[in-house]
């Protein structure tokens, strides 16, 4: 082989991690990412006493009936 071809070819990189660490981390990511949009699950109908309270209060004498 000529100089140049042992020069073209390239070593191949070396990770940090193994191949299966990759998916795993990006499996645990996407799985806390979850649990916390499902923690916010029903948050805007948890107090709604109070905000139909507050809308009685706000509209009355204002004619709005």
């Amino acid at each position: 082989m000529s100089l140049l071809s042992v020069l073209a070819q390239e070593a191949p990189a070396t990770l940090v991690m193994p191949n299966w660490a990759f998916p795993l981390i990006a499996a645990a990511i996407f799985t806390t990412l979850g649990f916390i949009t499902w923690s916010y699950r029903d948050v805007a109908n948890r107090h709604t006493t109070k905000v139909d309270e507050h809308a009685d209060h706000s509209d009355a004498g204002h004619g709005h009936h």
